[in-house]
């Protein structure tokens, strides 16, 4: 008998119960992606590609805050540390289908982006057979947050990630002869690969909860590598953002911050299990 009293089911019985949980994650996907694929004008030149253009709402907001820095600690910041230099970015499109390639590329990570909550309960679905029915109450909560971290993680990506990196990338120079033409698709990736990686990244308090259910984590084993994750995140901000210390920190504050909230959760998690 399992833990809700149904009847043990076989390895392959598992596999037929999920491989239709994935099913139906794909046709919710499929669906939005259709919807997605009409509107392809709109979302393609309106939001994907916005983030490559120098009236994007984030560059005008950094600068804003530069200036209003620099009133208050003028002998700390200078009032254009955060305002970003002017991109000349020229796209093209070197295949005859690439257009086409691209807008179903737009329509499925729209697909994937809207349709995550269902995801997350199609999982949900397929691991509540195994839980207690207090872990179904404590797991059905970190669904709710897991979601809503997750279109945390992909506006800030968005919204600060994204821009920063398109910018840093584009006005990067290494010679003064050197004539930019990017492949649409390449600034598409880049786009979409910040957007949805800090989607994931933002689901570390969720990772944490369940890494320390299983016993693999402790509050402990977190702080000890505090500052070994400190460093990591500062090299993977000075990567992606401009080369000045300020665009960093905007950076990495937010995933430090997830951190914490992580040893926290950790620690709860082993305060109530004791």
């Amino acid at each position: 008998m399992s833990r809700n009293g149904a009847e043990e089911m076989s390895f392959l019985d598992h596999l037929e119960i999920l491989r239709w949980h994935i099913i139906r994650s794909v046709i919710a996907i499929v669906i939005i992606a259709c919807v997605a694929f009409v509107y392809r004008v709109e979302l393609m030149d309106k939001v994907l590609l916005a983030p490559a253009s120098d009236a994007f709402w984030t560059f005008g907001a950094l600068c804003d805050f530069s200036i209003f820095l620099n009133g208050h600690f003028p002998d700390i910041i200078d009032a254009e540390a955060l305002c970003m230099s002017k991109m000349e970015i020229t796209m093209m499109n070197p295949k005859l289908q690439g257009r086409f390639y691209a807008a179903i590329m737009l329509s499925m990570i729209s697909g994937v982006i809207l349709a995550f909550p269902y995801i997350i309960y199609e999982i949900w679905k397929f691991i509540r057979p195994a839980l207690y029915d207090k872990e179904q109450k404590s797991a059905k909560g970190v669904l709710f947050f897991g979601s809503i971290l997750f279109f945390t993680g992909v506006l800030f990506g968005y919204f600060m990630i994204a821009p920063l990196a398109v910018h840093f990338l584009s006005t990067f120079e290494i010679s003064q002869n050197l004539n930019d033409f990017f492949d649409m698709n390449t600034i598409m990736g880049t786009i979409a690969s910040s957007t949805l990686a800090c989607g994931v990244v933002f689901e570390l308090p969720i990772l944490s909860y369940y890494l320390t259910k299983a016993g693999l984590i402790t509050p402990e084993f977190m702080k000890q590598y505090r500052k070994h994750a400190f460093v990591v995140t500062l090299i993977l901000s000075a990567i992606i953002t401009p080369p000045d210390v300020f665009s960093q920190i905007l950076v990495a504050i937010p995933i430090m911050f997830l951190y914490e909230i992580s040893i926290f959760i950790s620690r709860m998690v082993i305060k109530k299990a004791s």
